[in-house]
């Protein structure tokens, strides 16, 4: 029998936790290689001489299988349902987290991090979509943050996972042991009640060109991307790099760039948790997105100031970062409300991948344009580069619809909206 939309849910429902479970796990696995970079590389082959093209190789095989995996992952949740998603995506990084922990050569590791980033795509648009439309509108803000902040706190569990073990086999095998865990709680979750009304409207779903074919739609999508762009710039260049700024801007040579991840998605975390409360209070998520957006300006003012002058500020200021970018709960919870059921879950799980997918083309801006061709120095490169990707992600955001109360129980035809049939 067909479950009817709960109305009065609690914050900290057994859909909120298994999404923030899954999102936690998507989040150890997606930072993992970052943190075991050095050591894994090394025990798969690869030497001082070839670990940068080898180590950008496994990465661009992951970040493809992302991009590639949200497109999948967000088509199926709309057409098989959100449950659908999630139980096969978990499966599937699972085993790519088992076999990593087995390979011996940069191949194979390309290989599993592939099929692992298919499998990583699909997590969070689905949770999002899911606890969006099983919560009431009052509350779903509040319950995508919960998401997303306990969530990013994976990155946190990987750093120290691998500190405590030194091995980063067994790490990768503990993120697949994980995801087995959450294959158990997710049998008790129900599915949305909106999706099984959408079911029987007669409209496409999961249809992923129809993003393209309407220019409100069209707009609505490329803005939900690009709000997104700040968060990655400032994680994927900034503090993943930060080892190579504290040279350049104060003669570091003993800055841990993966001791940096983990302070920044710490207060990622905490940032994330605190924005849904943060529109909650406004009545607005365009609101709380742009308080954040001017906390990261702030933030990046700092960094690049004369105040950054040693390790411990460093960490601080990448710690400062990470909680101005802690919008990503409310960032894909916009996308997830931008559009109708039948598009729903695909909008919210290829706009975070998409966003995760434009870092290659930020990076090479940064290094590519600006240091290699231009002759620019790291610090300038960084400065101009954060200067347009926050002029694009402030564009973005002035176009971007008001999305806090909007009632989420319609669906999209050919250039029209309108609501689903009651089941």
């Amino acid at each position: 029998m067909n479950r009817p939309i709960q109305k009065n849910v609690s914050i900290l429902n057994i859909a909120v936790i298994v999404a923030a479970l899954g999102y936690f796990v998507d989040i150890y696995d997606l930072l993992l290689f970052t943190i075991v970079k050095r050591s894994s590389m090394l025990g798969v082959g690869s030497t001082d001489l070839t670990m940068l093209s080898d180590s950008t190789k496994v990465i661009n095989w992951q970040m493809t299988g992302l991009l590639i995996g949200g497109i999948v992952w967000g088509v199926l949740g709309d057409r098989k349902g959100r449950l659908s998603v999630l139980f096969g995506s978990i499966i599937l990084y699972s085993v790519a987290n088992f076999l990593t922990g087995l390979v011996t050569t940069v191949d194979q590791y390309a290989t599993t991090r592939f099929v692992a980033g298919l499998g990583l795509a699909g997590e969070l648009g689905a949770g999002i979509t899911l606890v969006s439309e099983l919560m009431p509108k009052e509350k779903r803000g509040i319950g995508t943050s919960m998401v997303a902040g306990i969530g990013l706190s994976g990155a946190v569990a990987a750093y120290f996972t691998y500190k405590f073990t030194n091995d980063w086999r067994l790490c990768y095998k503990i993120g697949g042991g994980l995801g087995i865990v959450l294959l158990i709680l997710r049998i008790s979750v129900a599915e949305s009640g909106m999706f099984l009304q959408a079911k029987k409207a007669d409209v496409s779903r999961g249809n992923f060109f129809m993003f393209f074919n309407d220019a409100n739609r069209f707009r609505k999508y490329i803005m939900s991307i690009l709000i997104g762009l700040p968060t990655w710039y400032v994680i994927g260049i900034l503090v993943n790099q930060s080892d190579r700024f504290a040279k350049a801007m104060f003669g570091s040579t003993t800055l841990d760039s993966g001791r940096s991840i983990m302070f920044a998605y710490a207060a990622i975390s905490l940032g994330d948790i605190a924005v849904g409360f943060v529109c909650q209070y406004f009545k607005s998520r365009k609101k709380g997105l742009l308080l954040y957006y001017v906390i990261c300006i702030l933030s990046l003012i700092l960094f690049f100031s004369r105040l950054n002058n040693s390790d411990i500020t460093m960490y601080w200021f990448c710690a400062i970062l990470g909680f101005s970018t802690g919008y990503w709960a409310i960032f894909v919870t916009m996308a997830a409300e931008q559009f109708g059921t039948n598009l729903r879950a695909t909008a919210a799980t290829t706009v975070p991948n998409m966003v995760r997918g434009a870092l290659p083309l930020v990076n090479m801006m940064f290094l590519d344009v600006f240091q290699k061709n231009w002759g620019w120095s790291l610090i300038k490169s960084g400065m101009i580069t954060g200067i347009i990707v926050m002029a694009i992600g402030l564009t973005a955001f002035y176009f971007t619809d008001e999305t806090y109360d909007k009632d989420l129980n319609y669906v999209e035809g050919e250039g029209v909206e309108f609501a689903a049939p009651e089941i």
